[in-house]
């Protein structure tokens, strides 16, 4: 089939790479987000996908928004069979969504109805679900809503980052989507409608939602971190500026610390919860670079009865 994929992030790069692969299908154009500000210097940056499909040598297109009419009328031209989406990044319009004859078709990162939404792998981890997967549905107007061609799972391990199970979800999908495409293409597989139940959100998590809290149980506080980790990164505040937490431990049963107080050692961190303590591993201060807990906590000098969080946390 002749193809135009949409994606951006870095995420979808290994499903643009297994479709190029393939041998069976044609990836004639890729539709990606407009360059965007990166780096300390926010010089405009192409996005990831748009770098790996020049490289290839196949068209890239980057409207504002996808019901630009340049870019309708050039989709037409291009004239696609199928659209598989990895992570694009925008709603497409019901104009964009009639272009190809077998529709688009996204990899979305979800055991669907489960997780509808922008950060499904993200939700995953902080709900503390024990097995997660991809979907490949056909997109309608509606959430992530689509019925669905296959799915794939995959375990949450317990010390998985939403980075750690992203990539390997990332990995695994794309070869769910070639066998998607290949099977809308010989007619051997069929959409089926999502059940009506076990729907839940997973709308995009915010800077404000990686805040720590320190009077949940240590579980919850841990997959808060994990969830949130790389982005948007959990946090907490230390004498009165945001700290970066990077990654902690769970460390069993030590509940003689108050909610977010601080005991060090020569070689550990520990921090009370609303249960039992975790271990901060790594932190980041502000404007500094990351680093083990231990040093942190020698070069501010933590005093016996100080905490981490609000000043009433304790």
């Amino acid at each position: 089939m002749k193809l135009v994929f949409a994606g951006t992030p870095e995420v979808a790069v290994p499903a643009l790479d297994a479709l190029i692969a393939s041998g069976r299908h044609e990836v004639a154009a890729v539709v990606t987000r407009p360059d965007a500000p990166a780096g300390r210097g926010r010089t405009l940056m192409a996005s990831p996908v748009a770098q790996r499909a020049e490289d290839a040598g196949i068209e890239v297109l980057k409207p504002v928004k996808p019901r630009d009419e340049d870019f309708l009328a050039r989709l037409r031209e291009i004239g696609p069979d199928c659209c598989p989406v990895v992570a694009y990044g925008a709603l497409l319009p019901k104009s964009a969504l009639e272009v190809p004859a077998r529709g688009w078709v996204n990899l979305h990162f979800s055991l669907l109805p489960a997780w509808r939404g922008a950060a499904p792998v993200q939700h995953a981890i902080i709900s503390g679900d024990e097995v997660t997967g991809a979907s490949t549905f056909l997109i309608e107007e509606g959430l992530d809503s689509g019925p669905v061609y296959g799915v794939l799972t995959e375990e949450i391990r317990p010390t998985d980052t939403s980075g750690d199970l992203l990539t390997r979800l990332a990995f695994a999908g794309s070869g769910l989507l070639v066998a998607t495409m290949d099977g809308i293409e010989d007619g051997t597989l069929h959409a089926e409608p999502q059940p009506a139940d076990g729907v839940t959100l997973a709308p995009k998590i915010n800077v404000e939602d990686a805040q720590a809290d320190w009077t949940a149980p240590a579980m919850r506080v841990d997959r808060v971190v994990r969830g949130c980790t790389p982005a948007p990164g959990a946090w907490t505040v230390f004498r009165g500026e945001r700290l970066k937490l990077v990654s902690l431990a769970l460390v069993g049963d030590r509940t003689d610390l108050a909610p977010g107080e601080l005991s060090v050692t020569k070689t550990n961190v520990y921090a009370g919860t609303g249960s039992h303590a975790v271990e901060l591993l790594w932190v980041q201060p502000q404007g500094k670079k990351p680093m083990r807990a231990a040093d942190w906590a020698r070069g501010v000098r933590i005093a016996p009865g100080e905490h981490v969080g609000p000043a009433d946390v304790g």
